[in-house]
């Protein structure tokens, strides 16, 4: 067994030192979470009332469109803060930081 760390727990430490990009509009993501967490109930409450699936289904592109938003959001703001800082800085955090916007933006895409 090797003794050396491996990159996910170097990434780890990585992602989560110094304050997130967000954090500026923290409170804003809260609120957009928290009103997306409404549209989920309302869907939820939609399909137990029997109503019609185009109009629910209205209601899940918009709940899907809302969390594509925040994700758009965070994404913009990790780069703009946590893989601009690291790319200043270079060396290996630049490269994990490059990595990890790259397979954020992949899984995103995939959604």
């Amino acid at each position: 067994m090797s003794t050396a760390p491996d990159i996910d727990a170097t990434q780890d430490q990585a992602c989560h030192s110094g304050p997130h990009g967000y954090i500026q509009d923290k409170s804003r993501y809260l609120s957009r979470l928290k009103r997306i967490e409404g549209q989920a109930r309302g869907i939820s409450r939609m399909v137990e009332e029997d109503v019609y699936c185009i109009d629910i289904l209205t209601q899940v592109s918009a709940l899907t469109s809302a969390l594509e938003n925040v994700a758009l959001g965070l994404l913009d703001d990790h780069l703009r803060h946590c893989v601009l800082d690291a790319a200043r800085a270079g060396g290996d955090e630049a490269e994990i930081k490059l990595k990890e916007a790259s397979d954020a933006v992949r899984r995103l895409v995939k959604s």
